[in-house]
Parts: structure tokens; C-alpha cells; sequence
């Protein structure tokens, strides 16, 4: 409780005070003299007392009257000690007060709790000492929650000050180590304004345990059944040595497991990739994990698990090329065969027509209903003119991966017909600049291998083994091709995943197999036609496995979520806690058509029972595409549900698993620089742990706390102006009713 004394305060100086006095001497003569020689005294006296209240107003304006009311606590001074129970406390990096031995950082806290120099301070009741506690874990807390515990420094001494109207001080014992809430020194700021300094206490080391953690994973948001999926993952090392070790990645329903070995370097981070196949649809928790290595402190950090959707999946895929080349022939063979994939071929060959049989088509796809469900693209010796592509059909594939998330191939040959694909609107998709004097391309006496290039070896497309060791000989032993393109150099933002390995030029390797994203699809461009003699000696087994993982990896955002009129991705698939998610949809009519009028909602839930609904805007163009952003701030699973207007038919749904690390961790260094700055603001102190009793003759010397005071300037209120004006105006009104003038 608090008691309020209030009063009227002027502070005038002696020129503004005795120019007051004489104004108001001379009005109110001036006033006498009105009255006395007025015929009708009693109505100009009434005038006139109007004149004076008026000129007395002013006057008191001037002389800077302010109504101040003083606050004085009536409880009696009041020290706070705030102390961190989060989980963060168990990192065994403090030093005890009694022995100097090596304790926990909620040990070291509980002993400073203990210390008796807190009921010295109370100096025989004169003072109140208490402490509170914050951050602490909830018990019997929802495991899918509990990644979302943390700490917050601000909020608990937000709270202090709204409790507690007498605080002299606050001592804070914390390793500064937040991760929830605003930033502390926010807090601090609102301390320094009520005069309350903090004397915090950090716990703990500055410097990281000996510790290997796993940093992150970024798995896909899903994995074709049958089919092998990359999985990347990065640690951390704090210890002083190298360490040989073996990651393990294991089912957790099934217990079936992979395990790698691998070489974690001293004190820094490392990144690798393990792989993985799906067996069966629907959701697989597993678990990433290697064992706790000599000199390790932490254990809890070496093993984390993430979910992975299995889908079945039929890709529609349009394979194009000039003539029946023997590329385009085992490309067809291998796509025909896939039971995931649904092929349709199409040839501009000028003798033999389009092509005859089951697999074959005979025009171009030119309406965009019947082009929009082609997953992939390929597009052979084929370019734009007579007897072959249309501008008008290369504006049409170039719309259908930059908005609908489709994935284009290129794969030139000794025609050079592609050449005129640069005077297309697809020229843009082409990842590669061309040697314009050499369109045909450049033959080879002897068979020529690729080189992977860093990019290529960890690549998923290019892993036609079954693990890197396996990868790398294969690739080693593939045979060689005797044509390729003539290329000068990849274009900005490419992925080269392999170069020809016996020529170069000013640029470097030539650069062979190339990746790139377009709008919301990819790009492929192999720059040699021989791909089919991988199946020497082996038959279909990389040749097959190779164009197979081609054909997912470019339809992987276009069927996160597909329905039968909406398709919706979403990027990044494995997004963090506090990520933007860009949301993007393509939608279609009842006939299959992309949507032009309409609008699409999705309804998005989070782990802890949040929802909202968001609508997406359409794009322009023809092409029914549609896009927003959202901020998922919760790790664990996300539902969103997209449907057209209010149409539940077309409902689609999916699942965003947001990859959250938990907030708090053991191990993790003190950060004391946060408590230092804090301190610096409130005009307060940092307490060196060894020196806690220090703090005793830091709190006796602060000064004694004033009682707050409030002022509020009646002269710089719009209402004081206002009533002088509106008594100016009823004074003009009365001086003219009486006649005076």
C-alpha cells in the first residue's frame, strides 16, 4: 500500500511574480473605476469581476502552478532475490562456496540461498529479504510441450516491480543465459525508472563443457516408399581432440538401423548426411544418436528424433525429344517401368510423326488444364521451330515449373536443336550459358567420365549407391560418354553437381550436370547423351535408379499435399521455431482448369491449440496460383487444412513439422555479458561469485529511497486554455450586451 499526499505547487520567479502583482493591482483599479462610473453598477460589476478572474488565471499560469502528489510506500523497504530454476541448472560448471569443488549451477544457487548474510540485511526487521524463484520446468508436463520450456529473465521482474511498491533492491542470481520473453534489459530500463538497482550474481562458466551436440537436422517433410531419402545433420565439438565416433539413425517402432562412421573435428562444426530408406506409409519417428565419447560431460544432447512422412506416389511425367535417339529410348524404357511414375512420350520427328504406342501422345498438351498435371518434363534434342516447339508451348512449360512447382530436364544432343531454346522464353530456365559458335556440340575420340564435384557427392540425385563410399567407386567406374554440349560456365545461383572430367576452359571445369530453381520448380541439365551407357555390365540398375531419383526430386514441393483441386507446398518444408513459412497453392475448377476467380483459405493449428486462418493471394497470371506467409513459433506438428472459398470438397490437408531443438540445455556456457549490461542500466553492480559478501555493504550504502513524486503542469493543460478562452468569449458577449464598447 502506498499513501498519496497531495497539494498545489508555484514556482514563479521574482520578474514573472511582481509583474503578476502589478497586473492584477492595475486590472482590479481598472475594474473600481469601471463600476463606479457605470450607470448600471451591479451589471458592470459582474463584467468586470469576469475581467479579473480572467487576468488572475493568467497571471497564475504564469507563476508555473503544478499539482504534485507524493507517494509514500507504507510498507517497509523491501530487498527481492530473484534465482533461475530452469532447467539450464544442471550444467556442472560452478564452483561450491564451501570447498571450491565443482558443482551444479542449482547447487551454487541453493548454497547462496543458505548464506547468512541475507538476514544481516534485514538489520533487525528495518529491512524485508525475500526470494522467488522463475523459470522453473512445470511438472508432469505434455512431452510434446516440452520442447517449448524456457527461460525468461524480463517477466519475473516486471511482476516484481508491479508487486512490490518499496523495493531497494534487487539481487539477481542467473547465468544470464534467456530464452523466452524480451530481452532483459528491458526490464532493466523499467528498473532504472523507479530507482531500483540490480546486483546480479552470475553462475556458472563462460566457457563451453566438453561437449559434442547435435546441432540440427534437416530431414525432408517426407519420403517416397521404397525409395532412399537423405538425411543432413550437423554437430557441434567444444572438446579439445578429434573424435572417431559412429552416428546412428534407428526406427524407433522397428528398431531397424543404420549407422555411419564419421570423424567429429576438435572444437568445431561438422556436417554430414546419412541415408535412409522408407518401408511403409504413414509416419516414422526415428532417431538420430552416437554414444557419449571419452571426456564428454552431456549426454542428453547426443540424440534427437524427428518425424518422416512415407508416401506412395504416381508422378505424370511428359518425355519430348526430336528423334528416337538411343537417350530418349532408355529414358522411356526406365520411366515406362516405374510403377510410380505415369509416362507420356511425345516425338517432332519429321518422317516418323509423334510416335506410336501405349506410352505415346500426339500433340502438345497446349491447354493448361491438360499441361498442369505434369509432374517433370523432359525435353530432348528439341527446340523452337517448324516442326518442333512453339514460342507459345515454351512460354507454357516456362509457366509450368515457375508456378506450379513442376521440374524441367534438359538434355541436348548433336542436332544442336536446343540452340534455338535460347531465343525462347525457356532461354531463362537454361542453368548453363551455351557456346553460341558451337550449337552442335563437341565429339570425343575416346570415352569421357564425370567428375563429382564437393556439391555432387552429397547430393541425392547423384547417389547411386547405398552409402558414400559405395557412391564414390561407382561413380568412378561408369562409362564414359563420347558427345557433350558446348558449355562455357553455369550461371549464377546453379549447383554443379558434376564437371566433364578432361577438359576445362578460361571458367574452369566444364561444367555437365546442373541443378537450379526456377520460381517454385527446378531445373536439370546433363549436357551429354550417353547416360544410358550406365547400363553396361549392370544393366538397369543406376541408369534406372538415377533418371527415378531425377523424377522426385523435381516433384518433391509440387506433392507435399496434393488433392484433387489444390496442391499445396510450402518452403521451407523443415522449418524452425520462429520461421516464415511461404505458403503456395495451386488451384483448379471442377474441370480441371487453373482457378481465376476465387480465393483460398488455410485454417492452421499449432501444437498448443493456437489457430488462426489466413487467405492466400493469387498470383498473376493463368496459372491458379496463390501464396501467403505465416510465422510458426511452437516446435512440433502443424496441421494446415486449404480449401477454395468455402467449398469443403476441394479440402486438402498436410502436416508442417516444425524441427525444434529444446530451449533449454545443459551444457551451454554462462552468459554473463547479459546480467553485466543489466547492472550498467540500473546503476547497479556485478557481484563476482567468490565475493558474495560483498553485497551486504553494497546494499547498506545505497541511499535511502525518497518517496516518488508526481507533477502534473496545470499551465501546459488544454483544459486551463480552453476555460480561458471560453471566458474570454462570454466576457466580449456581456461588454457587448451592456452596451459597453
Amino acid at each position: 500500500m502506498n499513501f498519496h499526499i497531495h497539494n498545489l505547487h508555484f514556482s514563479p520567479s521574482l520578474l514573472t511574480f511582481s509583474l503578476g502583482l502589478v497586473v492584477l493591482i492595475t486590472v482590479g483599479a481598472l475594474c473600481f473605476m469601471a463600476v463606479t462610473r457605470s450607470a448600471r453598477p451591479k451589471r458592470t460589476g459582474g463584467i468586470e469581476a469576469l475581467r479579473f478572474l480572467i487576468c488572475l488565471i493568467i497571471v497564475l499560469m504564469l507563476w508555473g502552478p503544478e499539482w504534485r502528489t507524493t507517494i509514500t510506500p507504507e510498507n517497509e523497504p523491501e530487498i527481492a532475490i530473484l534465482w533461475d530454476a530452469s532447467g539450464s541448472g544442471a550444467t556442472q560448471d560452478s564452483q561450491s562456496l564451501n570447498d571450491k569443488t565443482v558443482i551444479s549451477r542449482s547447487d551454487f544457487i541453493q548454497e547462496a540461498l543458505n548464506l547468512n548474510l541475507w538476514k544481516e540485511l534485514e538489520n533487525n526487521g528495518e529491512v524485508t529479504v525475500f526470494s522467488e524463484s522463475f523459470s522453473a520446468p512445470p511438472e508432469n508436463i505434455d512431452p510434446a510441450k516440452q520442447g517449448l520450456i524456457g527461460t525468461d529473465i524480463s517477466a519475473p521482474i516486471n511482476q516484481l516491480l508491479s508487486q512490490h511498491d518499496n523495493l531497494q533492491a534487487v539481487v539477481l542470481l542467473s547465468d544470464g543465459d534467456w530464452n523466452l520473453g524480451a530481452p532483459p534489459v528491458s526490464a532493466a530500463q523499467k528498473m532504472l525508472l523507479k530507482k531500483v538497482p540490480l546486483f546480479p550474481i552470475p553462475v556458472g562458466s563462460k566457457e563451453r563443457l566438453p561437449d559434442i551436440e547435435i546441432l540440427d537436422i534437416t530431414a525432408p517433410t517426407y519420403g517416397i516408399v521404397g525409395e532412399p531419402i537423405q538425411i543432413p545433420f550437423s554437430l557441434r565439438s567444444s572438446l579439445k581432440r578429434d573424435v572417431n565416433t559412429t552416428i546412428k539413425l534407428r526406427d524407433t517402432s522397428s528398431g531397424k538401423e543404420f549407422t555411419k562412421k564419421i570423424r567429429i573435428p576438435a572444437e568445431k562444426e561438422y556436417f554430414d548426411n546419412v541415408l535412409w530408406r522408407i518401408d511403409k506409409e504413414g509416419t516414422t519417428k526415428l532417431e538420430l544418436s552416437f554414444p557419449v565419447a571419452e571426456g564428454e560431460l552431456v549426454s542428453a544432447n547426443n540424440t534427437q528424433e524427428f518425424i518422416i512422412q512415407g508416401k506412395k506416389e504416381n508422378l505424370k511425367v511428359l518425355v519430348m525429344d526430336s528423334v528416337p535417339r538411343w537417350e530418349y529410348r532408355f529414358i522411356r524404357n526406365a520411366l515406362s517401368r516405374d510403377p510410380g511414375v505415369d509416362l507420356d512420350c511425345l516425338l517432332f520427328h519429321p518422317k516418323i510423326g509423334k510416335g506410336d504406342g501405349p506410352d505415346y501422345i500426339q500433340e502438345f498438351p497446349n491447354k493448361l488444364e491438360d499441361l498442369q498435371k505434369y509432374d517433370v518434363v523432359f525435353i530432348g534434342d528439341l527446340g523452337v521451330g517448324k516442326g518442333q516447339l512453339t514460342l507459345k508451348q515454351a512460354e507454357l512449360i516456362k509457366g509450368l515449373v515457375e508456378n506450379q512447382a513442376s521440374g524441367v530436364v534438359f538434355i541436348p544432343g548433336p542436332y544442336g536443336y536446343q540452340e534455338s531454346l535460347l531465343k525462347s522464353p525457356l532461354a531463362d530456365l537454361i542453368p548453363v550459358i551455351l557456346d553460341k559458335d558451337n550449337p552442335k556440340g563437341i565429339s570425343e575420340a575416346t570415352a569421357s567420365p564425370l567428375s563429382l564435384t564437393s556439391q555432387g557427392r552429397g547430393s541425392l540425385l547423384t547417389m547411386l549407391g547405398n552409402n558414400e563410399v559405395e557412391n564414390e567407386r561407382i561413380w568412378e567406374n561408369l562409362p564414359g560418354f563420347y558427345w557433350s554440349a558446348a558449355i562455357e560456365k553455369a550461371k549464377g545461383g546453379a549447383d554443379v553437381l558434376a564437371t566433364h572430367a578432361n577438359r576445362r576452359n578460361r571458367y574452369g571445369r566444364i561444367p555437365l550436370l546442373v541443378t537450379k530453381s526456377a520460381g517454385n520448380g527446378k531445373v536439370l541439365y546433363l549436357g551429354h547423351d550417353s547416360a544410358w551407357r550406365w547400363r553396361r555390365g549392370v544393366e538397369d540398375l543406376y541408369h534406372y535408379r538415377f533418371w527415378g531419383q531425377v523424377a522426385r526430386w523435381m516433384s518433391y514441393q509440387r506433392n507435399m499435399a496434393a488433392g484433387e483441386r489444390i496442391r499445396l507446398y510450402f518452403s521451407p518444408d523443415r522449418p524452425k521455431p520462429g520461421d516464415i513459412v511461404t505458403l503456395n497453392a495451386n488451384a483448379f475448377d471442377q474441370n480441371a482448369a487453373p482457378l481465376t476467380e476465387g480465393s483460398i483459405t488455410v485454417d492452421i493449428s499449432g501444437p498448443n491449440g493456437e489457430s488462426n486462418r489466413i487467405e492466400l493471394s493469387k498470383a498473376d497470371g493463368a496459372w491458379g496460383s496463390f501464396t501467403g506467409r505465416t510465422r510458426l513459433t511452437k516446435p512440433g506438428e502443424w496441421s494446415l487444412k486449404a480449401q477454395i472459398g468455402n467449398d469443403s470438397s476441394s479440402l486438402v490437408e498436410t502436416t508442417i513439422i516444425v524441427q525444434g531443438d529444446t530451449l533449454e540445455k545443459t551444457g551451454q556456457p554462462a552468459r554473463p555479458e547479459v546480467l553485466e549490461e543489466m547492472a550498467f542500466v540500473t546503476n547497479g553492480k556485478v557481484i563476482d561469485p567468490n565475493e558474495i559478501n560483498a553485497i551486504k555493504s553494497l546494499i547498506n550504502a545505497l541511499p535511502v529511497k525518497q518517496p516518488l513524486e508526481e507533477s502534473i503542469p496545470l499551465w501546459a493543460q488544454i483544459a486551463v486554455m480552453l476555460t480561458v478562452i471560453i471566458l474570454l468569449a462570454i466576457f466580449w458577449t456581456l461588454r457587448k450586451l451592456n452596451g459597453t464598447f
